[in-house]
């Protein structure tokens, strides 16, 4: 008997149709960069490359954006990077540039 009551009561109520909040199909720029690496619309990995210029001697290294060691400079031996458990940390006064694929 609650069965055909309840059954009542729900086919009483329209079905209610509620508009998505973000269209799926066309993510925002902003949306897609939070998004995890591999939930993503296309995976594309959270790391890159990029060319370091020492302050002292201005020579170029590259480096991995995720280096989990301490990067030095080829000429004058200077720290240019240091691992900090995510993204290596620049040091102050280095100048980068993100490589292109």
């Amino acid at each position: 008997m609650t069965n055909q009551l309840a059954y009542a009561q729900r086919s009483d109520h329209t079905p209610l149709k509620m508009p998505l909040a973000r269209d799926l199909l066309h993510p925002t720029i902003e949306h897609e960069r939070r998004q995890h690496k591999k939930k993503r619309l296309v995976q594309s990995p959270n790391s890159y490359f990029m060319d370091v210029k020492c302050p002292g001697c201005y020579k170029i290294t590259t480096v991995f954006s995720h280096a989990q060691t301490v990067v030095l400079c080829v000429g004058c031996a200077t720290v240019l990077c240091q691992s900090k458990g995510g993204k290596a940390r620049l040091t102050e006064g280095c100048s980068f540039r993100r490589k292109q694929h």
